[in-house]
């Protein structure tokens, strides 16, 4: 058996609004990303660095990304998703994305990195834009459900989440 690297990264996710008026705010990936541009996806994720914490890493990159400053302890768990690519039967890579998100910060988000981001926006998980980050759209379908699971699988066997 083949030893495999698992990647992690911490996703964080803005929130406002609650029910049916939740909103999180999502970034339009721009041209100078190579992963999945034109793609919407969460406003705020990297990997997570060496030594580094989940929470610590989520503040880092909402401040890199978005400008805002977030307190690590005003960050909480939401969901893991272990990850692969689908239809890949022996995989040698997958990642861990930790997804996080909090409803305080402070300043106002706004494209930092204008190379990867070409927009900011509102969203409520239930009316997404088109298209999202596929693995990203699983987690925003599950908040929209109301019921997100502690931890999600997607990728494997070429099978959905759970």
């Amino acid at each position: 058996m083949t030893r495999f690297s698992v990647v992690p990264a911490a996703y964080l996710l803005l929130l406002r609004g609650s029910g049916p008026d939740l909103e999180v705010l999502l970034q339009l990936r721009g041209p100078g990303t190579t992963y999945k541009p034109g793609h919407w996806a969460t406003a705020a994720a990297g990997h997570v660095e060496a030594g580094e914490s989940v929470f610590a890493a989520a503040a880092r990159e909402a401040h890199e990304e978005l400008g805002v400053v977030v307190d690590p302890a005003d960050v909480v768990p939401l969901c893991a998703m272990q990850r692969t690519l689908p239809g890949v039967s022996d995989p040698v890579e997958q990642r861990v994305d930790f997804f996080l998100t909090t409803r305080v910060w402070a300043g106002d988000p706004a494209v930092r990195e204008h190379d990867k981001c070409s927009a900011l926006a509102w969203h409520r998980p239930a009316e997404l834009p088109d298209p999202v980050v596929p693995h990203e759209q699983v987690l925003l379908g599950l908040l929209a459900g109301g019921d997100v699971p502690p931890v999600v699988t997607y990728g494997f066997d070429g099978s959905g989440p759970w």
